[in-house]
């Protein structure tokens, strides 16, 4: 019997953050505080940092397996808790601060949490659950200059340089803690391991998909406290990349300011985001001088067509991706096959195929099923995606019970609607409680909404399903107009010929913002109550 001659080399975030000052300690880290002032340092002095914290929490008491929260925006003491907490052999849990106080303190409760760091601005935050939670330490960063009493000082800990003891750390031990968005029941916890942030930063990392590198300029507009800020910060401190953290300014001039005065090449957020910074080109197309050809990643929410061409006019080049909490999160990416490579990048067909989430990545299994069968990869047949992989959860932490979420066989079921095509692109057609039946025919409201917002006059749509007394369902569309433009339902209505009548909406509302969620996914629930009683004409 012959064994394998290689070494035993667990895969651990450990070695991320002492490669990144041995191979890359002159790269930069720039981040934008609150007072929109700019702090500066280097991969070198962010060891340093980040050994300090360590060393820091275990002096006051953090074990092994002890979560540590985070209430913080996008900056240069959050990606030292990214690194010293799960080095240090806690659990780095990031709290979403946009969520209601009470779901915070449920999450935290929930999760176990000991430790929180905070930074000062959101201390009045803070104390709108500090009593319904049970963290034993609170240590809050300065980013104001503002003296700290709340709790003790970040920063007067990390000058304490307390001695840092490395622990024994295998690639399975758990590393961090995320919450899904909860908008059915209540947020469930996924916990990841520093062999799946590790496999997902390497996979993420490739040419044809995040395609980081050392000369690479990257800005996470996605929060650190979502999804792990879509593993970017792992991914880019992995190759050395410099990182430009915009802190709490996420408007779109701020952002627009900044991406140009670093010259950030590579970003992710949001479509909303997106948008906002497609006006402001639209609006001022001189005044900006960014990269030419940079990169902005799309995820949270399906990526519409119009917003693809929309910065392909500006020179910006969009790139939808896929992924969930439970995907750590990114499983599916967009690029240009070989094969495609001479397409003409400006006809109807690309732009279609670009505006798909994408293929798989290596490691990262796809399937779609119907009816409990799954279906051909032609393109056109529906089915709820279903995944697996190295860095896809299991389960849920702490939540008996929930094990309907994974098929038999063991495939995690993502709840969205899909078709793939032969070449292994992955197109989002819709969530399962979002379709559309009317007259026993699906409708997807994603390739309504897309289509709609297509249309020179409309900012943004949602497509919801409403109770109908002969086709059983309708769909309902609801507007929302550009700035200075007004529409007609009859102009929407045959905006939309290309679809099949029973396909169109019946009706048309115009609202002035379509509520969403804290990661901006359209509420569609909120709107289906509130049209529930719809009268149809």
């Amino acid at each position: 019997m012959i064994e394998s001659t290689m070494m035993h080399f667990p895969l651990t975030l450990t070695h991320v953050l002492d490669r990144a000052a041995r191979l890359f300690g002159t790269s930069e880290i720039v981040s934008r505080l609150p007072d929109k002032s700019l702090h500066r340092h280097t991969y070198r002095d962010f060891h340093a940092r980040a050994i300090a914290l360590a060393g820091a929490l275990q002096r006051l008491g953090l074990k092994k397996g002890d979560r540590v929260a985070t209430l913080m925006w996008n900056h240069y003491a959050h990606l030292e808790a990214y690194l010293a907490v799960p080095c240090a052999g806690g659990v780095l849990h990031t709290l979403n601060l946009r969520l209601h106080p009470d779901d915070i303190a449920y999450i935290a409760r929930h999760a176990g949490d000991r430790f929180l760091i905070v930074d000062d601005v959101l201390l009045p935050l803070f104390e709108k659950f500090r009593e319904q939670a049970a963290f034993e330490h609170v240590i809050v960063v300065p980013l104001s200059g503002a003296a700290v009493s709340a709790g003790d000082d970040y920063e007067k800990l990390l000058a304490e340089r307390f001695p840092f003891v490395p622990p024994e750390l295998e690639e399975n031990d758990p590393a961090g803690m995320c919450y899904t968005s909860g908008t059915t029941g209540r947020p469930k916890g996924v916990v990841y391991s520093h062999r799946s942030i590790v496999l997902h930063s390497l996979a993420t990392a490739m040419a044809d998909y995040l395609g980081l590198s050392n000369r690479d300029t990257v800005t996470p507009v996605v929060p650190m406290f979502h999804v792990n800020a879509w593993g970017l910060p792992f991914t880019a401190l992995m190759v050395g990349a410099k990182l430009v953290m915009p802190g709490p300014h996420l408007d779109a001039v701020s952002l627009l300011d900044l991406y140009e005065a670093e010259q950030v090449n590579v970003t992710a957020g949001v479509p909303t985001l997106w948008h906002g910074i497609q006006q402001a080109l639209d609006r001022e197309p001189q005044r900006w001088r960014l990269v030419p050809g940079m990169r902005m990643i799309v995820g949270g929410a399906a990526c519409p067509e119009a917003l693809i061409r929309g910065l392909d006019r500006h020179g910006v080049r969009v790139i939808p991706g896929w992924g969930m909490t439970e995907t750590s999160p990114v499983g599916l990416f967009n690029f240009t096959k070989r094969e495609m490579a001479d397409d003409d990048d400006a006809s109807d067909a690309s732009y279609a195929r670009r505006a798909k989430a994408g293929v798989p990545l290596p490691f990262f299994e796809v399937r779609a099923l119907a009816d409990g069968r799954e279906v051909p990869w032609d393109g056109d047949t529906m089915g709820e995606l279903e995944v697996r992989g190295p860095w896809v959860a299991a389960s849920y932490h702490d939540e008996p019970g929930s094990g309907e979420q994974w098929s038999a066989d063991g495939w995690f079921r993502t709840g969205d609607i899909a078709t793939i095509d032969a070449a292994g692109y992955v197109k989002i057609t819709d969530r399962i409680k979002d379709l559309v039946k009317s007259g026993g025919e699906w409708i997807s409201s994603i390739d309504l909404e897309n289509a709609l917002a297509a249309h020179p006059a409309v900012q943004e749509a949602a497509v919801i399903a409403v109770p109908h007394p002969k086709w059983g369902e309708r769909p309902l569309a609801v507007v929302v107009a550009k700035e200075g433009a007004s529409v007609t339902s009859e102009a929407l209505h045959a905006h939309l010929s290309s679809f099949a009548a029973y396909a169109r909406p019946a009706a048309y509302v115009f609202v002035a913002e379509i509520p969403r969620t804290s990661t901006g996914k359209m509420m569609k629930a909120k709107l289906r109550e509130a049209y529930k009683d719809w009268r149809w004409t």
